[in-house]
């Protein structure tokens, strides 16, 4: 598959040729809604076999190969060139679909007021087949060790035709928040830990989940021991039921970090104690806060990279976001949150107020701003083909288990394309 971006002029048509695709092909693959109406900036994937390069100054088939896997050797043999000839800039090299690389992905389903939309049971009935589990958020902790389940409707029977695991996401939410005091509860007090892990095993048993993710947020620093224990005990457990434990890590890039949402998740125990762990690689941009990328490369990086010195890479899931921000600028703390936009509508926004889409290649992240109606400036930050390609090179070079998406019902058609190209999906 190849990733383009649109340039001035261009149009959907003139695109399909330079690829010896279909106008077709392209509109169906990236759910173009107008495809005369093209954003300068947007990316679409192409869907073809291999991929195309040209050639830049100062490339060689030696650079060029070392770029994309292949020796120069090959790759003058599939271009029918010679390996002495000098390559003319703007010359078009077929490049071959490189190996896949064997990863799981998770992918969390959030139902809201209560109730399983269709909209988000469509959208985990198309993202299933790319799927090692799907993870319905959240089974609630009580304050006596019972749990409030989540709607589930037809979510076990997506994931069975499938064959994608599902995921049992265990929370300490209380009234729309983590709690600090409900974990308090649980970490200190035997009886409520015994009764919670006896209902979790009971649940499981019955819905046919594969796997306990434990997502505790916000604990008291000083219970990091006690829930470093609590998982413990959890894990021999839920092994003796021939279950998988996960638990979700705030990021962090060092054991020393402050603050109320790092200090009791100790990366080294769970590291030890869990099968695997998903690192909540994102929010950097966040509704709340200033404009920025919500997942930039370089903090990603910083934190696995700090995780890969506290547990292997085997045991390392990243953390994506399947949604951007639009903020009203200028941003005031404490003042009117942005808005979560999937990338299809930031796509859309840029179309409708006629504005290009940039690209920040600090953070890898695209970006736009715009004008509304009512003369208030925007400014969105959101996710594209080469923000996820970015991020899948990253888990492929440092060889981690896979990539945990928050959260599924925002569309993004791109990504996983790009997954069905760069990884062979787990199933279990």
């Amino acid at each position: 598959m190849q990733i383009h971006v649109v340039q001035p002029g261009q149009s959907i048509f003139e695109i399909a040729q330079i690829y010896n695709s279909t106008v077709s092909a392209i509109v169906s693959a990236n759910e173009i809604p107008n495809p005369n109406q093209l954003v300068v900036g947007q990316t679409m994937v192409i869907p073809i076999v291999g991929s195309f390069y040209w050639v830049q100054p100062g490339d060689s088939l030696y650079s060029i190969g070392q770029r994309f896997g292949i020796s120069y050797q090959e790759l003058a043999r599939i271009n029918q060139i010679s390996v002495t000839q000098p390559l003319p800039i703007g010359l078009r090299l077929y490049i071959p679909p490189r190996p896949r690389t064997e990863a799981e992905i998770n992918a969390y389903v959030e139902p809201l007021g209560g109730t399983v939309s269709p909209a988000l049971e469509q959208a985990a009935r198309k993202a299933a087949p790319y799927l090692t589990y799907l993870a319905p958020f959240s089974y609630q902790i009580q304050r006596d060790g019972t749990l409030r389940e989540p709607p589930l409707n037809n979510f076990p029977a997506i994931a069975q035709a499938n064959n994608a695991a599902l995921m049992m996401v265990v929370t300490n939410l209380e009234e729309g928040q983590f709690s600090a005091e409900l974990g308090r509860i649980v970490l200190t007090n035997e009886e409520v830990q015994n009764r919670l892990l006896d209902n979790i095993i009971a649940t499981a048993r019955r819905v046919n989940y594969r796997d306990v993710h434990f997502d505790m947020e916000f604990l008291p620093p000083e219970l990091r021991e006690n829930y470093n224990a609590f998982l413990r005990k959890a894990k021999t457990r839920l092994s003796a039921e021939g279950l998988l434990m996960s638990t979700a890590l705030a990021p962090k890039t060092s054991a020393a970090q402050r603050g109320a949402w790092y200090e009791a998740h100790d990366y080294r125990a769970h590291g030890e104690i869990a099968d695997f762990v998903v690192l909540m690689t994102y929010e950097w941009g966040y509704s709340g806060g200033p404009p920025m990328a919500v997942s930039p490369i370089g903090p990603v990086r910083q934190v696995i990279e700090y995780a890969l010195t506290e547990m292997p890479a085997s045991k390392i899931m990243m953390g994506q976001n399947l949604y951007g921000y639009d903020w009203t600028l200028p941003y005031v703390p404490g003042g009117p949150y942005a808005r979560a936009v999937s990338p299809q509508r930031a796509i859309e926004i840029a179309a409708e107020n006629n504005v290009p889409i940039r690209y920040d290649n600090t953070a890898q992240a695209p970006y736009f701003d715009y004008t509304d109606n009512e003369g208030r400036q925007h400014r969105v930050w959101f996710e594209d083909a080469r923000s996820i390609q970015a991020k899948f090179n990253l888990v492929k070079e440092l060889g981690l288990r896979g990539v945990s998406y928050w959260k599924l019902g925002l569309s993004f058609p791109q990504n996983w394309l790009l997954i069905e190209e760069n990884f062979d999906v787990v199933k279990r």
